[in-house]
């Protein structure tokens, strides 16, 4: 019997290895997937840890060890049924020993079981045997790896290196608090241990005479590099910064970690590694540099950080005067980061103190010219030598330090290196057909954002060199154009455009860099040269617009017409300033109207030339939208003919991105809501009550509404036409109705769609309901109509518009809802744009219509009218046909749904009470995840509907103890369903109070709102989690947390009446200040179930 069974064993081991072999090696997919299947149902079957046991001691090839590992690894980390601690302890006991006997496994096999080791240690960092917490010892169990060969040194350095990895990195199967209870342990108990050891290993490796020939001593000094670099780089506060934010980042080392960076040996080891190891492992070096030069300040006082950043320069200086390693674009990548944190981290009174600092602000300067010069090496770095000028000239007013700067020297050689490198690289991007950075829109405004600060110190300077520059370009280009020849030379024109697109972008950025209190008027003066300059190569340009025009100038002078606007245009601009004296001077341009002519010339020149351009188009129409915004602008645009103009013929005829063509597609017909939006602005200047004026320029869109509804009236009609005016029209009306925010002229609007055109957009929902490109502006013309912006949706006493408005969004919405649900399954890369961004929109109209003010709900019961019903039927319809997890991951649908739900928990809480259990237990569970949603917005949402809901309850409990008349049947079944699963509420609890003690709280006043009617509701539970809290704190602070608990419902009363409430939010933070001082000073976490679940 036992042979067999060992027999079977063998084959089974047999098969599993051929399996592995199908998954990693064969490249036929259906295989692949086969084998896929089989091993997934070997995870999850009852035998699957021996076997793992017996693949790892007889498993022939590394895929069946790979495949052991990353079983147990999803043995250990399950949170349902999770292994005995007695048999983690053996996995844990059994994988080192395994690394221990086999130094020499493939790559990712010892990767695997390392991480298996370190996923261990770290689940179970709080579990304790007879008084002793079992997975702490990492550094025992690390020490016999690191007295052995070098291989063994290699792995135990690795392990020590992927466990602080893996405790940094929270994930997503186990809740946040838990993941910061382990780390701030962790942080408080090892990791200086680890960081210690690791410089000194890395002092005993540089003591050595390395051989760097020797592979294995190369392998163990990358893995000690990448321990010292997790080491500095975790999360010591639970911020968990965002990658991207890289320039805010200062590392908040402990206290406790001090004397490792008073004693100046641990910068100056990484600094003399860097010069003795090869270029390949640099820049780990240059990596953990990085973090240290960017430790918080509050570690050192004054003369400590005097002393550190000495050292630091020091350093620096060292590098620039020997940049053999610097070509490798890594290292030269992370040095420039390096250099930004000099500046990001210390100040330039601090700066200029140092001892060297006119020497190495001249190498730093000679370093950046260099860069910039050779513009096509690592552009990325480019990003953090710009930053570090930026911030040095903007400290230039504030420095007080009587040491000279030298920022008047060195910037404007910064600022010329920029300007005349981008020149240069005109020429060389044409002649080797390159990639033009100028399509790179993010890069290029980034970079001219850094130098509008850059090119501000002395400004004389940049715009000496600015005007010189331009200048000749202008004047090279003008004799380009007039030469009969200008066909042959069309590298030389393209050359000339692509200098003064250059010219126009930055001269846009210096100017949108003028900062009224450090301007004088010569520097306006200045500003006005540039900007005569600009507006007259513009006149050039646009008078051979009917011949060729430029793409790339064209937004180059948008992005130049934003920032003059921004500075020059607008309510808080001095009038006097000498820029309009330069331009009346040149231009003729007397006053802000003229030039606000100049901009509304550009405008329709714009529209008329680049109407098929998409990027021009749009941006264009965003500057028309900008100027609409000003409160004198937008009247002294009223008064130019060329707006009445405008205002006048909105048609295809005269814009032609207006037409119906078929080219297009439906989606690029968005900017004509901008450009209805700033119509609709100007001609509310002076529309008042004239219905006729109204009438007059609503004239296109009248006949458009006409043309669709006679298309719509006949069986055989152009659909692809019927669609592209619908969607036009419907974009068009919402730009209007969103820019009508006043009730005189929303309300002619209202009359002029009701009943009129409604039935029309009815109709199309219905029609094409499965096409998202025609339906989603359809919903969102209603969701805009429905809002009651500003107040405007007033109807009087005597109307019955606003019933009759609510009726239209029920019909569209239980329409649109009814029809989407009969798609079925939509594909997952599919579905937001199929079906979910349309239920959003539905959900945010519904909630704009409940919550507008202007319809009593109460009438729709009273007088049988099921408007109401079935908006509401439906929407729970919808809601249940998405997944939880969908709510949470598309932003836009969850904020419409949970403030929906605010508001239907505010008004609509018997319509809630009245629903079956499993739609009830759904639309709790939904706030339960939202309570710890990242947006703070939804997460508001749901304290608010959670708060709504208990007061229900607890007012429902109070009149059923009262022995009150019966109340209504559906209110029993609410409360008959709370008491059937006490555990959702009692979840609820749990987290709001996890949430306030443990983390970082942004909105504690919301989460108190709900937690006392909870606490009410539960008070037994609450009992039990309270005395859990006590008992995990050490004994000596037990005391005091339970205090602090009293503290929390002293002078409290039984019920939720308002002033009861504001007593307990004024408690509840006096509550988690003290709780989190008492924490501060305790290593310990919380070990309660209750309080991880």
């Amino acid at each position: 019997m036992k042979w067999r069974k060992m027999a079977d064993h063998v084959q089974g081991l047999a098969q599993l290895e051929i399996l592995c072999k199908q998954l990693y090696e064969t490249t036929d997919t259906a295989v692949r997937h086969q084998a896929e299947k089989a091993l997934v149902e070997f995870t999850n079957s009852p035998d699957c840890l021996s076997k793992c046991q017996l693949l790892l001691e007889r498993g022939s090839s590394s895929y069946s060890q790979l495949l052991a590992a990353t079983c147990l690894s999803k043995l250990v980390s399950r949170t349902s049924n999770p292994l005995p601690l007695e048999q983690r302890i053996d996995i844990r006991n059994y994988v080192l020993n395994y690394l221990a006997t086999r130094p020499k496994l493939a790559a990712f096999v010892t990767q695997a079981l390392i991480q298996l080791y370190a996923r261990i240690t770290k689940l179970g960092w709080f579990d304790c045997q007879k008084d002793d917490y079992v997975f702490r010892n990492v550094i025992v169990d690390v020490t016999r790896f690191l007295q052995d060969s070098v291989e063994h040194c290699i792995i135990g350095v690795t392990i020590l290196s992927q466990l602080t990895n893996e405790i940094n990195q929270a994930d997503t199967t186990h809740p946040l608090t838990k993941h910061r209870k382990i780390a701030s342990s962790f942080r408080d108990s090892s990791l200086f241990d680890i960081f210690t050891l690791s410089c000194n290993l890395l002092k005993q490796a540089s003591g050595k005479n390395l051989n760097l020939n020797d592979e294995s001593q190369h392998g163990l000094l990358m893995q000690l590099l990448k321990l010292s670099y997790n080491c500095l780089n975790y999360d010591f506060i639970g911020t968990s910064t965002d990658e991207s934010s890289d320039d805010l980042c200062t590392v908040q080392i402990p206290t406790s970690w001090r004397s490792a960076f008073l004693d100046s040996s641990t910068l100056q080891l990484f600094f003399n590694l860097y010069h003795s190891i090869p270029p390949s492992l640099s820049p780990l070096v240059l990596s953990c540099l990085v973090q240290i030069a960017s430790v918080r300040r509050s570690l050192f006082n004054n003369a400590e950080r005097a002393k550190f950043l000495s050292h630091l320069v020091d350093g620096v200086k060292r590098i620039l005067a020997n940049p053999q390693c610097l070509p490798d674009p890594n290292n030269y990548h992370e040095f420039c980061r390096l250099l930004a944190r000099l500046k990001s981290n210390y100040q330039l009174g601090e700066l200029v103190k140092v001892e060297n600092y006119p020497e190495v602000i001249r190498l730093i300067a000679n370093f950046t010219v260099t860069s910039l010069q050779h513009w096509e090496f690592a552009p990325n770095s480019v990003h953090y030598l710009l930053s570090l000028w930026q911030r040095l000239a903007a400290s230039v007013p504030y420095v007080k330090a009587t040491e000279p700067h030298l920022l008047e020297t060195y910037t404007p050689e910064v600022t010329k290196a920029y300007i005349t490198s981008r020149l240069e690289s005109v020429h060389v991007i044409l002649r080797d057909g390159l990639e033009d950075p100028l399509d790179d829109a993010g890069l290029v405004q980034q970079q001219l954002d850094q130098l509008s600060t850059i090119g501000r110190c002395e400004y004389e300077k940049t715009c000496a060199l600015l005007v010189q520059l331009f200048d000749q370009a202008a004047q090279t280009y003008q004799e380009l154009l007039q030469s009969t020849n200008s066909s042959a030379a069309d590298i030389t024109v393209q050359e000339g455009t692509g200098r003064l697109t250059w010219l126009v972008y930055i001269i846009g950025a210096v100017i949108g860099g003028r900062v009224s209190f450090a301007s004088t008027d010569e520097q306006d003066a200045m500003d006005g040269e540039l900007v005569c300059r600009v507006l007259q190569l513009m006149n050039l340009t646009d008078s051979r617009l009917a011949q060729a025009g430029n793409e790339r100038l064209e937004l180059a002078m948008l992005s130049f017409f934003e920032q003059f606007r921004k500075i020059y245009i607008g309510d808080q601009v001095q009038k006097s300033s000498k820029l309009y004296r330069r331009l009346s001077e040149v231009l003729g341009l007397n006053d802000e109207t003229m030039v606000l002519s100049v901009f509304i010339g550009k405008i329709i020149t714009n529209l008329k030339y680049w109407g098929q351009c998409e990027p021009i188009t749009s941006k264009t129409l965003q500057l028309l939208n900008d100027l609409s915004l000003g409160y004198s602008s937008v009247r002294k645009l009223v008064k130019l003919s060329a707006v009445q103009f405008m205002l006048n013929n909105h048609t295809s005829e005269h814009f032609s991105f207006l037409g119906v063509n078929n080219q297009s597609n439906l989606s690029d017909m968005r900017c004509r809501t901008t450009f209805y939006t700033a119509l609709g602005r100007l001609l509310m200047v002076d529309l008042g009550e004239d219905e006729d004026q109204f009438e007059q320029f609503m004239l296109p869109l009248t006949a458009a509404f006409e043309a669709v509804a006679q298309m719509l009236s006949t069986n055989t009609f152009n659909e692809q036409e019927a669609k592209r005016t619908l969607v036009g029209l419907v974009r068009d009306l919402r730009g209007i109705a969103f820019a009508f925010n006043a009730k005189t002229s929303f309300m002619m609007l209202f009359d002029w769609m009701y009943p009129a055109y409604m039935p029309i957009l009815q109709r199309a929902i219905e029609l094409w309901y499965h096409d998202p490109a025609c339906t989603t502006p359809v919903l969102k013309l209603m969701a805009e109509l429905v809002h009651n912006r500003s107040q405007r949706l007033q109807f009087d006493v005597s109307s019955p518009n606003g019933i009759l408005l609510f009726r239209e969004t029920s019909k569209m919405i239980t329409t649109y809802g009814n029809r989407i649900l009969t798609l079925g399954e939509v594909p997952k890369d599919q579905v937001y744009g199929v079906k979910l961004k349309g239920v959003s929109v539905c959900f945010a109209m519904l909630k704009a219509v409940l919550s507008g003010n202007y319809v009593n709900f109460g009438v729709f019961r009273l007088y049988g009218d099921d408007a109401l019903d079935n908006a509401l039927q439906t929407f729970i319809k919808l809601l249940l046909s998405i997944p939880h997890s969908d709510l949470l991951d598309y932003p836009k649908l969850s904020q419409s749904f949970y403030s929906l739900l605010e508001v239907l928990t505010q008004d609509h809480m018997n319509f809630i009470a009245s629903l079956e259990p499993h739609v009830v237990m759904y639309i709790l569970s939904s706030i339960s995840e939202g309570l710890t949603a990242l947006d703070t917005m939804v997460c508001t949402g749901c304290c608010s509907s959670l708060d709504h809901i208990v007061t229900y309850l607890f007012k429902q409990l109070s009149r059923s103890t009262k022995k009150r008349p019966t109340p209504m049947a559906t209110d029993d079944r609410f409360l008959h369903i709370m008491q059937q699963h006490p555990e959702m509420i009692q979840q609820m609890l749990s987290t709001v109070l996890n949430i306030i003690i443990f983390e970082d709280c942004r909105n504690q006043w919301s989460m108190s709102r709900p937690l006392l009617g909870l606490i009410l509701l539960n008070e037994k539970y609450f009992a039990d989690l309270r005395n859990s809290i006590v008992n995990s704190q050490p004994p000596e602070k037990q005391q005091a947390m339970h205090l602090c608990f009293e503290n929390l419902m002293e002078g409290i009363e039984r019920n939720l009446l308002t002033k009861n409430r504001d007593r307990f939010t004024q408690n509840l933070s006096v509550f988690r200040r003290e709780v989190n001082d008492s924490m501060k000073n305790s290593t310990y976490g919380v070990n309660s179930n209750d309080m991880m679940s």
